[in-house]
Order: C-alpha cells, then structure tokens, then sequence
C-alpha cells in the first residue's frame, strides 16, 4: 500500500459566501443626466450591457437622483411615446433606494423584495459607487430564498409561483400585419 492511499481524502471547501454588497457589486456602473433622450438612455444600456441606468445630477458629483430600468423604457414604447423626444426624467424613478457597500446580502435582499424593484445603487461618501442587481443579489445568496425576506409568509393557500400566473385573459399572438402599426421585416 502507498504512503498516498493512507492519506485522508481532501475535502474540497466552497469559498466563503458573499456577505456584502461590497462583495457582488459592479463598481462604477454606467450613469446618465436627467435632461438627456430616452433613445440615449436605451443606447447606453444596449452598449454597456446593463438593464438599469443611475441617473445622476451631474456627471461629477455623481449623487443618484433617480433610476431609469429597461422596464421604463418598454413602457414608454408600448405607451407609444416616441423615444428621441422624451426625457429621461420623465421616466426616472425618482429618489431611489439607496445601500452602501456595507449593506448585508440579505438586507439588499430584502430591500428588492419589499420595495418591488430590482436594482440597488450603492453609494459611499463621495457619491455612486457602484450597482447591485437582483441577479447578484440571488447568486450570492446561500440558499433558497427564506420567509424573513419576504416580510410575511406566503399564504397556505397559493403554491410556489401562483401568484405570478397573469391576471388577465391570453389573447392570442401579437397581430403583426403591419394594421397595428408593428410589422415584422421579410425574411
């Protein structure tokens, strides 16, 4: 028998979960002021890789005044509004809610949850330091989301996801001849 075979298997440890929104955040994250174009907000968004802008006052101070998501700009679309004319703060969410880098996971957690939103700028003392999204949030997260996030618990009654089925009637496709205004190109 080899010395090796006697030697005890070597336990493969995971490394420490993250604790902080200082451990997943995206440092300097992509921003914009509140008197540009929508179009511009949706461009950089499309470029940068990213589903939310932190619109801020100035491009120096960097001091979040509010939030512009893709959700924001899907709605201005489907509203018909006309992208290259509409402002960005006029679809902002304004005076957003705010962590610092010292903000636990399961706070930012929690925060997500119970403010209905997706996104967490962070902010330190001199400003915006960076954005911490739901997608970082749950993979940074130790297990199964928890009742203590959700505030009360789920009612017996609904299973898991019943209260994400839609609430209105299935309609059928799109119509996409082109009578609705939307038409899809030839191919």
């Amino acid at each position: 028998m080899t010395e090796a075979s006697n030697q005890e298997p070597s336990v493969h440890r995971p490394p420490q979960a993250p604790a902080t929104a200082a451990d997943v955040m995206r440092a300097a994250p992509a921003t914009i002021e509140s008197r540009g174009h929508v179009a511009a907000a949706a461009y950089l968004m499309k470029h940068a890789g990213m589903t939310a802008l932190v619109v801020v006052d100035d491009d120096q101070a960097k001091q979040p005044v509010g939030i512009i998501t893709e959700a924001d700009i899907v709605q201005a679309v489907a509203d018909g509004k006309d992208v290259n004319n509409v402002r960005i703060r006029a679809l902002i969410t304004a005076h957003p809610t705010v962590i610092n880098a010292g903000t636990s996971i399961r706070d930012a957690a929690r925060s997500m949850v119970t403010g209905h939103f997706r996104h967490l700028p962070v902010v330190g003392e001199t400003g915006l330091i960076g954005m911490v999204d739901i997608t970082d949030v749950c993979a940074a997260l130790p297990g199964p989301p928890q009742d203590d996030l959700m505030g009360e618990p789920r009612p017996a009654h609904l299973k898991p996801h019943d209260d994400l089925q839609p609430h209105f009637p299935y309609l059928g496709p799109p119509n996409l001849s082109g009578q609705d205004g939307c038409s899809v190109p030839a191919t």
